[in-house]
């Protein structure tokens, strides 16, 4: 449910004549006058020093904001109030089905109104409550209700209204607005979304269009119920969405107003405490809220497009923040951003980056962009037909080369397995473990009696032959039995087959063939 971002405690105003009191208009409640309005005069006494901090007087020397439209997306305007009368345009109301022909207060609208275009009344226009661009025009859209609205209990259940902002939105755009004010939003609170895509949709289509959308970042600040461990606010949308100039509020100490809400969505500060605004008829009040922030700060904006129709949203804000004071000592903070904005720098700073702009966009004319001559007609050069067709051929020759080559290689390989090189043949069955190794690569030496390592055996003297019996296992001299040869069992050996001779003590065992064969020279 959306709500107006504005104060919340009623408060009278002090005045120094005996004529009435203003009565404040507060977030929940507005209280009610209890006599006439204070003079006219006074309201715009009670003015002069935010206009002073905001320095106006310089700034409407420059431009008092004519032939800019602000689109007031808000609770609905009083166009015959005398500080407004004039400069309103009544647009459509997004919540007539749910007001059904009921009158609504308009009290929040016109308050943010007179903030933005108010150009006061009397002689000479020095009564009454002054805007910040009093020569621009407003566009009032209603969006929102407020509570004293007959269809306010309506407006609270119904969700016809949840698309009312974006639709306020999109028709500003499409309808001449130069600069939108949201001084209105919805905190995020954990397990609500309050994120509506078709609220930030729009603010995306507004700011494509070169419109300037400015909202208020909400006044939860003193809330300990929605403040985190770290003293962030919730945040506000639409002030949050991508684009949006996010402002929040300042005391008279240019500090943080404690009811502004703290977070990183804000982008600068503007005052926010204590403003005098008009109300519906001749009603004024005391105002606290980033509302009246936000509304300033659109003012503001306004002052800028009057002075460059066509910059853009991104120049507009880098203006207003090169125009901030009093803000961080590191340059920006959760509290007032980058600073409290002020009317005259904006003004200067717009002046600076429209000329940095204008230069980077200027270049050579059309005839000197190549050089001091005239550089003449572009040769063409045409292709000859045969071109095309070789780079394919060559292309797929190229192509069938490297796959043929592949598949020739692949088959050889299949065909020709490597060889293992002598003396390393894998051991068969019975045969003894070898030593360890791979197949690849030179073979190793190992030491061992007689040296040598893998390959023919070195040359060693012949062994004498021990004496054999029928049916003995031959052994080694101590009996033990052959070190390379399992024994014989008796009456395994075939006939005819020669008994292996053991080898010779201190000699080396060979893996390759026999040095003599049984029955050999004796010793």
């Amino acid at each position: 449910m959306l709500t107006r971002a504005r104060t919340r405690r009623a408060r009278p105003a002090r005045r120094r004549g005996a004529a009435a009191v203003l009565a404040a208009a507060l977030a929940g409640a507005w209280l009610p006058l209890l006599a006439p309005p204070a003079h006219a005069d006074e309201i715009r006494d009670r003015q002069r020093g935010v206009l002073d901090e905001l320095g106006m007087d310089a700034a409407w020397k420059v431009t008092k904001g004519g032939n800019v439209t602000v689109a007031v997306v808000d609770s609905g305007v009083d166009p015959n109030q005398k500080d407004i009368a004039g400069s309103v345009t009544v647009g459509p109301n997004m919540l007539a089905a749910i007001d059904g022909g009921s009158k609504p207060a308009h009290l929040h609208g016109t308050n943010m109104t007179s903030l933005i275009a108010g150009h006061g009344h009397g002689p000479g226009g020095r009564a009454g409550i002054i805007g910040i661009a009093p020569e621009s025009r407003v566009l009032a859209i209603r969006v929102i209700g407020e509570k004293e609205d007959p269809s306010y209990a309506r407006y609270r259940s119904s969700r016809e209204a949840e698309d009312a902002v974006a639709k306020g939105i999109r028709y500003a755009a499409d309808h001449g607005a130069d600069i939108i004010n949201l001084s209105l939003g919805k905190i995020s609170v954990p397990g609500r979304d309050t994120e509506i895509p078709a609220e930030r949709d729009a603010i995306g289509y507004a700011i494509g269009k070169g419109v300037v959308v400015v909202s208020a970042v909400g006044n939860n600040g003193d809330d300990s119920g929605l403040v985190d461990g770290d003293g962030f606010s919730p945040y506000s949308y639409p002030a949050s969405y991508p684009g949006v100039i996010a402002v929040a509020a300042t005391q008279p100490s240019h500090e943080r107003a404690p009811f502004s809400n703290r977070n990183l969505s804000v982008v600068l500060s503007a005052p926010g405490a204590g403003l005098p605004v008009a109300g519906p008829g001749d009603s004024y009040y005391v105002s606290d809220g980033t509302s009246d922030a936000s509304a300033l700060v659109s003012g503001i904006a306004a002052l800028i497009r009057a002075r460059h129709p066509n910059m853009a949203p991104a120049l507009v804000s880098q203006a207003l923040i090169e125009s901030t004071r009093f803000g961080p000592k590191n340059g920006y903070g959760p509290d007032v951003g980058f600073g409290e904005v002020n009317a005259e720098r904006a003004l200067n700073a717009a002046d600076t980056l429209a000329k940095g702009a204008s230069t980077a966009s200027a270049g050579r004319p059309g005839g000197k962009r190549f050089g001091d001559r005239d550089p003449g007609p572009v040769t063409i050069v045409h292709r000859p037909v045969w071109v095309t067709p070789t780079v394919i051929a060559v292309t797929l020759i190229g192509v069938g080369g490297v796959v043929g080559a592949a598949v020739i290689a692949l088959a050889f390989h299949r065909r020709h397995p490597r060889a293992v090189p002598a003396g390393m043949a894998p051991p068969g069955p019975g045969s003894p473990p070898g030593p360890p190794g791979g197949g690849f690569g030179p073979p190793q030496a190992r030491p061992g009696p007689g040296g040598g390592g893998f390959g023919a055996p070195a040359p060693r003297p012949p062994a004498p032959a021990p004496p054999v019996t029928s049916g003995d296992t031959p052994r080694q001299p101590g009996g033990a039995p052959p070190a390379f040869a399992p024994p014989d069992p008796a009456g395994t050996r075939p006939p005819g087959t020669a008994r292996s001779v053991p080898p010779a003590p201190g000699a080396r065992p060979s893996f390759g063939a026999p040095d003599e064969p049984p029955g050999g020279p004796p010793a």
